[in-house]
């Protein structure tokens, strides 16, 4: 693997026409004039095609099951703000993106294998992580909320109702650790992906969830999330999302780098509102927007 943490490939043709098409979709989504959005289209083309002409590709992985911020559409394609924000990075170091699903237990190991050169999913940085892979700037910030039905007397205020119901979580997520750590007598259900957590909480099998804000308040604005709630207070553990690659590779500052310009050109904001905009949802109490700025 080059310094740049990128390879040559044989596929730039393949990939050039969606990575133009997302590249065009991210700037037009925010200009006010269609004079202004011709001209920073161009420049976005102008950036991807000296990627595809230069041949360097980014390999990026990233879960796949984890909206709104990454996700499989029925098509078998990739999208979410964590797909977005991969291809914006990969516009502006001028490389084309290549994005991978890989299931959560087994992305840093595949990071650590060489399978992709840097993880985009909502992960948060810790202590545990940190000494497997190197992470870059934070790109978004997140909290933690409980779900139970609308009905329940659920109430995560009272470690003892916490203690006495079954809890839902991701396996290995920043979510089960905090409810393992802050309540070891808790009766958890882990599960592989989130999209599982969620159907058994839908199912009666779980009586509550706990959960990152955001995922949360994308099931609860669906069919399937309809007569729960959010239960209590929303948590803040300091919980930051960073793009993870190999130690001591020179990626991690070319990532810093393209993060800074994303949010200095208007295009991390873009995609901020794109997703993050706060659904409609009935809450115990009110939730605030804590979407990184």
């Amino acid at each position: 693997m080059a310094n740049m943490s990128v390879v040559r490939s044989t596929r730039v043709n393949r990939l050039l026409a969606p990575s133009l098409a997302m590249a065009a979709a991210f700037t037009l989504a925010g200009c006010s004039n269609s004079q202004e959005s011709a001209e920073n289209v161009n420049a976005t083309v102008d950036e991807t095609t000296a990627a595809a002409e230069s041949g360097e590709v980014l390999r990026v992985g990233t879960e796949g099951a984890y909206a709104p911020f990454n996700y499989t559409n029925a098509d078998g394609t990739l999208g979410g703000f964590d797909v977005d924000m991969a291809n914006a990075i990969c516009a502006d170091m001028q490389v084309t993106c290549e994005i991978t699903a890989q299931d959560w237990d087994g992305i840093i190991p595949g990071l650590k294998a060489g399978k992709y050169d840097a993880i985009v999913a909502a992960m948060s940085i810790t202590p545990e992580r940190a000494q497997q892979v190197s992470f870059t700037d934070p790109y978004f910030s997140n909290t933690l909320v409980f779900l139970a039905k609308q009905d329940s007397g659920f109430d995560p205020s009272l470690s003892s109702d916490i203690d006495a119901h079954s809890i839902a979580a991701q396996r290995s997520t920043i979510s089960s650790q905090w409810l393992e750590e802050a309540y070891p007598k808790a009766n958890m259900k882990l599960y592989d992906t989130l999209s599982n957590a969620f159907l058994d909480l839908g199912s009666g099998r779980v009586d509550a969830m706990i959960s990152d804000k955001l995922p949360a308040l994308e099931w609860l604005s669906s069919p399937s999330g309809s007569g729960y709630v959010v239960k209590g207070d929303e948590i803040d553990i300091d919980d930051n999302f960073a793009i993870a690659v190999r130690p001591g590779d020179d990626l991690q500052a070319k990532i810093n780098q393209s993060l800074k310009n994303l949010k200095a050109d208007g295009t991390y904001d873009k995609l901020n509102q794109k997703y993050f905009a706060m659904p409609t949802v009935v809450t115990d109490e009110p939730i605030a927007d804590t979407a990184a700025q």
